[in-house]
Order: structure tokens, then C-alpha cells, then sequence
């Protein structure tokens, strides 16, 4: 037989249609549950218009534009975000999900769909290929172990973590994919194949690619230790064999690996994360329990009724070997307990307690739930297990009555669901053999998963949509798509920057609406970007990791911004507004930093002096604390008394600005009232305007301060806009300005001299050539780029060079080259073997 036609059979054979089913029913399971709850793209009852994409959505519609060339940008450098921001690790770590690619198949205003189809299309991958793997645990029904594989594509896992965060989705996939590589470890076969299945792991999502190689790992050691009838050498070579695997394949993915680490390390720090210590015992297990989200922070686990009888009979499962049972049970017993003790916590989430759930890696348990549950049924659980298993889920569901995750939905699956699963096993296996019965064991099976699968997913999206959402959401809707048009009409980069904000329609709106402004939410986003945009006084949240573009009318001149969208009553909830700016290359002298203040700082990059800065003092209310150039600590105003007041005299006729980023209370002065949500350091407020200095030049500032906060010792800036204009008049600008993919260059005045400051961050990996010298890496001016130009120069070209990219290229060279070396080295050695010389001829 040739090995084609070997192929067409095995396509042909139920193990595909197994798969097909496993992502069927998995698929349609969770499409139903969102259809029943009204949520996206069944409806939009949900909070979120896209509960799976969050700041995600507009990292989409970049890759949209980015496959149609329709940015400005490229895959190293993306000019829309933050005034310009590198995007190599943004895009590996957030858009590396193979299905994510579909989305250029879509019109861009339908972005939110192909979100929802990558975690729609991972769930059905990952059920198709879990069904896989289990046939390779054990030979079985792939009726039975599509039903199963059902179970943890929609896992508790999927609907309360993954779904949220849809690269998240590929470890869905990661984990029974590199389960068959591991398998083939234990055979002794297909190890390229294998190393490149790690690979794909890896690179689909390092993060959950790692949590599925540690998981997969375990199993085969569980598998190898079980291997009784191998000698010791043999199962040690089977797990170098995987280690070699894994090793190699980790190396084809060093440029993903690269690149990220030194763009994590580059980033602004994360807000500090801490354990607060396990859930309760009870709490814990009733996560096995269906339908149901706790209200404590606990690992989400659960796979269906199926899945937790199964697992629940192993141990009494007398068709196994002792040792089987319990080295399963042992195995799941310390991975659940690695979840909830600190040192291993941050073994699953490489060094770092993740801010949010630390639990982010439960999908390795549901996997190896899963897979334990076939290890059970695949021997065929007999009466006597079944009981067990029915009496052990009975307890558990009486020890976690009362838990916040048990709901009534809950008790309706178990109970229902539970006697219809007990009752078509013990049938299953009175009539084992019977093909007939099996077929309708089978059905009425499939007919109990997908309908519990579907009300255990509604009921947990339901309790889902309860909880508050700190981001504003994203959508791609009229007012969204009316931004867009906007932006577009006004667009004349890079001669200037029409900037999204500082309205927001989601987290990303730079990368949404395709503008190019200083707002930019990412793991990634440099230190740099955020330490320049604060002292510019633009806002922030999350500590600096979401950074906004600048409220004040010298923030935008200093980035290039001549058209801004602002919050307003219009029908689409926004007004585009016109404003005049500096180009994107200005020529300096001499740049003398100042950094007394947010309105100094403004000044120095500006060249001129805009802002009177008044001394105030404190005139009413609970009295703050000076403290000299560190600012003023203002008490908290209690119920029903006088506001603290600072009071000042500045020119009639000024614009008042208020800088307190780390405020939180209400804000009052020359006609304007707001609230201020500061908080050091997480939430940091933009420069506000307070109004028109009266004919009187008197400045009034009220605070009525929600807890103690500090305020800078100048707070305060009234600001000229006859100046302003006077200043962006005597600015020398480049004569005209060009720009790549990741590439700027600028024609100069002739003769220019001094520095030239590019207004963009000075991030790492800059470089600079002048005239067409040498490239040089920039320095930074109060966290711009600034190019020392020597004298008489009339030409700057700069490029930008993702930091670890070249390192990690030259690593996944040494993979390559290792993955075709280590099998020719293997098969020449097997050569020389059957080629040595002949034994000697015995004498007679």
C-alpha cells in the first residue's frame, strides 16, 4: 500500500470525524450559550459589546490594516500608538494566534467578529485535537472521546479566563498538541515533527505555550513511570528524547522569546502583584462543580458532568492497575496543589505573580482532568465504579452547598445531568459489544453534553457579565466608525498628527481608528513613553501601562497634533477640534532642560516661555502641609466643610490649568467643577483647564479631597495662548518630513546647528544618522529624541531596530540548523550500524 493511500484512510477514519464532532458540538455549545444570553454577535445584552477582546479589538484592527496597507506603520514599528511605539512583541505576543490572521478576510468596521472567531475557532481546534490525543492515552471509542475532548474545549477555563484574552486561546490548543509529541517521544518517532509541534506551541502564545509544555510534560512522566514493562535506560531516553524536543523547539521561537523579554524589560513596571493566599478547601472543590463562577479568587476547573464522573470513578475503577489509579490521582492531586502554594504559582507564570487571577495556567488542570477521565472510561468503568464516582460527586456537591460558585444551575446539572450521564454509562457497559446500543449510548451522550455544556456556559457568562469592568469597551459602531472617517479626512501625516484623544472609545483608540495619538494599553509599553508623557502632564491608569494623550493645548503643539478629537454632547459623543502645532522635527540651538515643573518642562522642549506660574497659598479649608519643591499633602475635607483653598493672581484674560495628577476628589475654580480620580501611582489625572483669569487676576483653586493626596508645589499654570503661537511661529522646522514602516528622515534648513528634537519617545533602539554619517543611537531630551547636529547639517534619516530581534534570529538559526542535524546524525548512525562489517565466520 502506498503511504498517499495510507494517508487518505486515515483522513477517512472515524478518528477525523471524531475531531469534527469534539469541535462541533464544542463550537455550537458555546454559541448557544451566548445566543441564549444575548451577548455579541448573538446580540449585545452583554456589559461589553465584545467581552472577548477588550483593549484586544483595536490590536486587531491594526493587523487589519497592517494586511491591507492601510497604516502607516509595519510590523516593527507601529506610529498610531503613543506617538510612536515599537510593535514586534505587541504583535507576537497579542496576535500571534494563528486564527487571529483571519482578520483580514473582514471588513474592518466588522473587526469585533473575527475576535469572537478566534476564540470560537480555538475552542473547536483544541477540542478536535484533545480528542486526538486521548486515543493516544489510550485506544478507545473517538465517539466517546469526542465527547470528552467537548468538555474541555469549553472548560470553566474558556468561559471565565481565556475567553477574555483570546491569544490566551492558542494554550487551548498548545496543550494536547504538545501531549502528541510527547507521545511520540515514548514511541520513538516523528521527533522533527514533534519539535516543530512545541515550536507552534510557542510561538502561537509563549505564555500558555510554556503552561502546556510543563503540563505535557508531567504526563509523560506519569506515562513513562507507568511504562513497567521498559528498562530504566529506556524511559530515560525517552524523556532526553522530549527534553532535546523541547529544547530545539523553544529555539525556533527564540525571535518571539527575544524580543519579548527585552521589550518586557524595557516596559513601564507592572502595579506590584501579591498571593493572597489559597482559596478554602470547600471553594476549591466545588470549582469541579458546573455552571458556576466563585466570587473568590479560585482556579476556574470544571469540564462537564461527563468529565467529573469519569474522574471521580477512576479510583475505584478496577479495570486499572492500582498504580495507574493512583499515579493519575497523584498527579492531579499536586498540580491542583501547585496552583494555590506561591513558589509554584510563579513556576507556572514564569517568576510573577500575574496581576489579576494567579490562576491563569487552570487549563492544564481541566486538560488533565480530562485526560483522566478517559484513562476511566476507556477501561470501561464498571457498576460498582460508577457508584463510586456518582457517591464521591455527590459528596463534593454537598460540601461546596453554599459556596459562591454553586449556584441552582449548578445543583440542575448535577443532578439531571449527573443521572442521565450515570444511567447511559452503567447501560454502556452492561451492553458492551452491543454495536447498537453503543450508537444510542453515544447519542443520548452527546445529546447530555452539549446541552449541559451550553447551560453551564450561560450560566457562568450570566454571572460573568455581573462583574464590573474597569476599561471603557470596544466597539466598532457608528460613532466609532464616524471617529474614523474623521481622523482619515484630517490625516496628513507624518507633516503633522491627528490624535484620537483625548475622548476614548476604547483602550487602544490610536490603533482602532487609525490616528495617531499618546494613548496605548500594553504589557509592553515602554517606560520611556509613559515617564515622557506624565511629565508632560498627560494622564494615565494601571500605573503607567495605559497611558492617554494630553488634554492641554501645549501638550498637543509639542507632538504634532492638529487635530484631536474631545469629549462632547454631539450625537457621537465626540468633537474634532482644530489646534496649531510644531512639526514633528524642530531645530534647536540649545536646549536647556528645566524640570521644576510639568509647565517648565512643557517650555524646554518648547523653546519659549508660554505659562505664569502663580505662588499660591493656602487661604480656606482643612490646611494642606507644604513641602517645599515636593508639593503639598492636602488632607482629606470632611462632611459638610469648607473646601481647601489655594488662592494666586496671574495676567486678566489667561487660560488657569490645573496639574494634580494624584488627586481624587472634586475639583472647582473660575467657572469649571470636575471630579478627579487620582491615585498614586496607579491612576494619574492629565492637565485640566479651570477657566479665564478674571479682570481682578485673582486664581481660586478648590479641592475637595475624597482621602489625603498630594498636589506639586505648582499646580497651577495660566497659560497664553497669544504666546503659544508666538512660539510655533520662531520654531525651525524641518522643511519637509517623511517616514516608513519603522523609518523617519527630515530635510533641515540649510546650516542648521545645535539639536534636532524628533517628537517622538526616545525609546530604545532609535538610531540616527546625519547627512548620511554613521547611525548612531539617540539620546534623550526629557525623554524625546534629540540628534546632536554638529554644524551646517541638512539631512536626518532615522530607523528604528527592535532590540532582541537580531540575538533571537541568530538562536532560531541554531534551532534550524539542530533540527535537521539531530535527525541526520541519528539516521546515519542507524546506518552505520546496518552497514559495519560482517561477523567473523566461526572455525570448525
Amino acid at each position: 500500500m502506498s503511504r498517499t493511500t495510507a494517508v487518505t484512510r486515515r483522513l477517512r477514519s472515524p478518528e477525523l470525524g471524531a475531531a469534527v464532532l469534539a469541535a462541533a458540538l464544542s463550537m455550537g455549545a458555546y454559541c448557544l450559550a451566548l445566543a441564549l444570553r444575548g451577548t455579541y454577535p448573538f446580540g449585545a445584552r452583554s456589559r461589553a459589546v465584545n467581552d472577548l477582546g477588550n483593549q484586544f479589538v483595536p490590536f486587531h484592527a491594526h493587523l487589519w490594516d497592517l494586511q491591507h496597507g492601510n497604516t502607516t506603520g509595519d510590523l516593527v514599528f507601529n506610529w498610531n500608538s503613543g506617538y510612536g511605539a515599537p510593535f514586534l512583541a505587541d504583535f507576537f505576543t497579542y496576535l500571534m494566534n494563528p486564527f487571529s490572521w483571519l482578520t483580514g478576510l473582514f471588513p474592518r468596521a466588522a473587526v469585533n467578529f473575527p475576535v469572537f472567531l478566534v476564540t470560537l475557532l480555538s475552542i473547536g481546534l483544541g477540542a478536535a485535537v484533545m480528542t486526538y490525543f486521548l486515543g493516544r492515552l489510550h485506544p478507545g471509542s473517538p465517539w466517546l472521546r469526542a465527547l470528552l475532548g467537548t468538555g474541555y474545549g469549553v472548560c470553566a477555563w474558556v468561559v471565565n479566563d481565556g475567553a477574555a484574552d483570546p491569544m490566551w486561546m492558542w494554550g487551548l490548543v498548545s496543550l494536547p498538541l504538545v501531549g502528541i509529541a510527547c507521545d511520540w517521544c515514548l514511541q520513538g518517532r516523528r521527533w522533527v515533527l514533534g519539535t516543530l509541534f512545541v515550536a507552534v506551541a510557542w510561538a502561537g502564545n509563549f505564555y500558555t505555550g510554556a503552561m502546556a509544555t510543563v503540563g505535557a510534560g508531567l504526563v509523560l512522566l506519569v506515562r513513562v513511570v507507568l511504562a513497567g514493562d521498559r528498562p530504566v535506560r529506556a524511559r530515560l531516553l525517552v524523556l532526553g528524547r522530549a527534553a532535546g524536543m523541547v529544547v530545539v523547539g523553544v529555539l525556533l521561537t527564540a525571535p518571539v522569546m527575544f524580543v519579548g523579554l527585552k521589550a518586557s524589560k524595557a516596559s513601564q513596571p507592572a502595579p506590584p502583584a501579591t498571593y493572597d493566599g489559597p482559596p478554602a478547601l470547600t471553594d476549591y472543590l466545588a470549582q469541579l462543580l458546573p455552571g458556576g463562577r466563585s466570587a473568590v479568587s479560585a482556579p476556574n476547573l470544571f469540564i462537564g458532568m461527563l468529565g467529573l464522573l469519569l474522574v471521580a470513578s477512576l479510583p475505584f475503577n478496577r479495570r486499572l492497575a492500582v498504580r495507574e489509579r493512583v499515579a493519575w490521582y497523584a498527579l492531579l492531586l499536586l498540580v491542583a496543589l501547585s496552583f494555590v502554594w506561591e513558589p509554584t504559582i510563579l513556576l507556572w507564570h514564569g517568576l510573577a505573580i500575574p496581576n489579576g487571577s494567579p490562576y491563569r495556567a487552570a487549563f492544564v488542570l481541566s486538560g488533565m482532568l480530562t485526560m483522566a477521565a478517559w484513562v476511566s472510561l476507556s477501561r470501561c468503568p464498571d457498576p460498582f465504579a460508577l457508584t463510586g464516582g456518582a457517591a464521591l460527586v455527590a459528596l463534593v456537591l454537598l460540601v461546596g452547598h453554599g459556596r459562591s460558585s454553586v449556584y441552582a444551575m449548578t445543583w440542575a446539572l448535577v443532578l439531571a445531568g449527573g443521572a442521565l450521564t450515570f444511567a447511559t454509562l452503567w447501560v454502556l457497559e452492561r451492553r458492551h459489544g452491543d454495536r447498537r446500543t453503543e450508537r444510542l449510548a453515544v447519542v443520548v451522550l452527546g445529546c447530555a453534553v452539549l446541552a449541559g455544556t451550553t447551560l453551564s456556559t450561560y450560566s457562568a457568562t450570566v454571572i460573568r457579565d455581573k462583574l464590573p469592568f474597569f476599561f471603557p469597551r470596544p466597539t466598532v459602531s457608528g460613532p466609532s466608525l464616524a471617529a474614523y472617517r474623521v481622523l482619515k479626512q484630517h490625516d496628513d501625516w507624518p507633516a503633522t498628527r491627528t490624535d484620537p484623544g483625548p475622548h476614548e472609545f476604547a483602550s487602544n483608540d490610536p490603533m482602532l481608528l487609525a490616528g495617531e495619538g499618546g494613548s496605548y494599553y500594553s504589557s509592553y509599553l515602554p517606560a520611556v513613553t509613559a515617564d515622557l508623557l506624565h511629565d508632560l502632564g498627560a494622564g494615565w491608569f494601571i500605573q503607567g501601562r495605559h497611558t492617554l494623550s494630553p488634554a492641554d493645548p501645549v501638550g498637543r503643539a509639542l507632538f504634532g497634533v492638529t487635530t484631536y478629537l474631545d469629549s462632547s454632547s454631539a450625537p457621537n459623543g465626540f468633537t474634532a477640534k482644530r489646534a496649531t502645532a510644531a512639526p514633528l522635527v524642530t531645530v534647536h540651538p540649545s536646549i536647556r532642560p528645566d524640570t521644576t515643573s510639568v509647565w517648565s518642562r512643557q517650555e524646554s522642549l518648547l523653546g519659549a516661555k508660554v505659562y505664569e506660574v502663580p505662588q499660591l497659598a493656602w487661604t480656606a479649608g482643612p490646611r494642606p502641609t507644604p513641602h517645599g519643591t515636593s508639593g503639598w499633602s492636602v488632607p482629606a475635607t470632611p462632611r459638610g466643610s469648607v473646601w481647601t483653598t489655594f488662592t494666586g493672581s496671574c495676567t486678566p484674560g489667561s487660560s488657569a490649568f490645573l496639574y494634580a495628577p494624584w488627586f481624587g476628589g472634586t475639583v472647582m475654580g473660575m467657572g469649571a467643577k470636575y471630579e478627579s480620580y487620582g491615585k498614586q501611582p496607579m491612576t494619574a489625572m492629565p492637565i485640566r483647564s479651570l477657566g479665564t483669569v478674571g479682570a481682578d487676576g485673582r486664581v481660586q483653586v478648590q479641592l475637595r479631597a475624597s482621602a489625603a493626596a498630594q498636589v506639586p508645589a505648582q499646580p497651577v499654570g495660566c497659560f497664553s495662548q497669544a504666546a503659544l503661537d508666538r512660539a510655533l511661529t520662531a520654531l525651525k522646522g524641518a522643511t519637509h518630513v517623511s517616514s516608513g514602516g519603522h523609518t523617519l528622515s527630515a530635510e533641515l534648513p540649510a546650516g542648521s546647528s545645535g539639536t534636532a528634537l524628533v517628537a517622538l519617545p526616545a525609546v530604545t533602539g532609535w538610531q540616527c544618522s546625519v547627512d548620511g554619517g554613521a547611525e548612531r543611537p539617540v539620546r534623550s531630551v526629557l525623554g524625546m529624541i534629540g540628534v546632536p547636529l554638529g554644524s551646517g547639517a541638512s539631512r536626518l534619516s532615522c530607523s528604528y531596530h527592535t532590540p532582541g530581534l537580531a540575538p533571537g534570529l541568530a538562536a532560531g538559526g541554531v534551532g534550524m540548523v539542530l533540527l535537521v542535524a539531530v535527525p541526520l546524525a541519528a539516521r546515519l548512525r542507524r546506518k552505520g550500524r546496518t552497514d559495519g562489517p560482517a561477523a567473523p565466520v566461526p572455525s570448525t
